[in-house]
């Protein structure tokens, strides 16, 4: 995921969100503005029309549990991942104070003055420090969205520049936050190697040292949410994507679901995992990526901690032979390398699921 040359990349004046409404509370510049056909129809988050898509039981999935209680868990994640992509996990085993921390130092740090967040730009034509990743242009449609992310394993991945010294234990909640992750979702893959009738530790040998980055996204209030997006709708270049709201944070996630854009409302204590585009072709399809959004509200924030999981970069994937049938199921993406795609990724605006043409074999 090297950078762009930043010499050919003009990105234009990119206001800061958080900066915006503090002086022009009831204004939205027009570079946020989306065209109609863009933004769809957004649903109060007073609505009931919020769907709690499957949720997955992880202690159902560790011993002692009955065989037939453990049966029915990874049906219902195979389930979950042919059917929507998404799902959320409970008892997932992740300790209420090490969320409550993370949390905490990622809210001190979107509090922070802004030239103090300036410290740690996100340079245009990268993906890591403080602004808006994806920009490519000057007349680019911005998302009503700060972003502050870090590549965290392997070290290799990492610029200490950007790690920021305030607030105080950031770096400390950082690194014990994602070192659960981490581990949450070799268990993931492990299930869902079983779910696929896999050796459960096939995804495990296959990626390698595995690569975990992590976007804060902290969604300030708008005074017109009917005509911006809080982010593009996109599928994830990763293998699984973690993604943990704050409490008290408002309904924004969408996902598009038989061509409609659902709400999703996060479950108390629960993480909300999703299919990246690497599953998706190493499962030849069978579990796919799916385009998601956020929305703004006009009353409400939101915080967002989001974790990447993918191969390392050096990795080659292509569609497993086990899942591969030359008359009934053939092979749907060329084989690549994971950095290649990685690097293609996140040198493109986010446009759906259009960057996994790289890896489509096109007939």
């Amino acid at each position: 995921m090297a950078p762009l040359p930043i010499s050919s990349i003009r990105v234009g004046n990119i206001e800061d969100v958080q900066e915006l409404i503090k002086s022009k509370p009831n204004k939205v510049p027009e570079r946020f503005i989306r065209e109609a056909n863009e933004r769809g129809v957004l649903v109060s988050h007073k609505t009931h029309l919020h769907h709690h898509i499957p949720v997955v039981d992880l202690s159902k999935l560790s011993k002692p549990h009955t065989h037939d209680d453990f049966l029915f868990e990874i049906l219902k994640l195979s389930q979950a991942c042919e059917d929507w992509g998404f799902f959320q996990v409970i008892n997932h085993g992740i300790e209420v104070g090490v969320v409550k921390d993370i949390e905490k130092v990622a809210k001190e740090f979107f509090e922070m003055p802004l030239e103090e967040k300036k410290k740690y730009p996100m340079e245009p034509g990268t993906v890591q420090g403080y602004g808006q990743a994806f920009i490519f242009s000057e007349d680019q449609k911005l998302d009503w969205c700060n972003m502050f992310a870090l590549g965290v394993h392997p070290p290799f991945i990492r610029n200490p520049n950007l790690w920021p010294s305030k607030p105080a234990r950031f770096s400390e909640n950082l690194e014990g936050y994602s070192k659960e992750i981490r581990t949450l979702c070799k268990r993931l893959l492990k299930y869902i190697a079983i779910s696929l009738d896999l050796k459960e530790e096939r995804f495990e040998e296959m990626f390698g040292e595995a690569v975990q980055a992590v976007r804060m996204n902290y969604y300030p209030p708008c005074s017109r949410p009917d005509l911006v997006l809080g982010l593009s709708p996109h599928s994830d270049g990763s293998a699984l994507t973690v993604l943990q709201q704050s409490k008290n944070s408002c309904v924004g996630l969408q996902i598009l679901k038989d061509n409609t854009w659902v709400p999703v409302l996060p479950l108390p204590n629960a993480l909300i995992i999703n299919i990246g585009d690497t599953i998706e072709v190493l499962t030849n399809g069978k579990y796919k990526s799916v385009e998601h959004r956020a929305v703004t509200n006009r009353e409400r924030d939101r915080l967002t901690i989001v974790t990447f999981y993918a191969p390392n970069y050096e990795v080659k994937i292509e569609p497993m032979g086990e899942l591969v049938d030359h008359e009934t199921n053939p092979c749907k993406y060329r084989s690549y390398n994971h950095g290649d795609y990685s690097y293609h990724y996140v040198s493109n605006k986010l446009q759906g699921k259009k960057s996994l043409d790289f890896a489509k074999i096109l007939n």
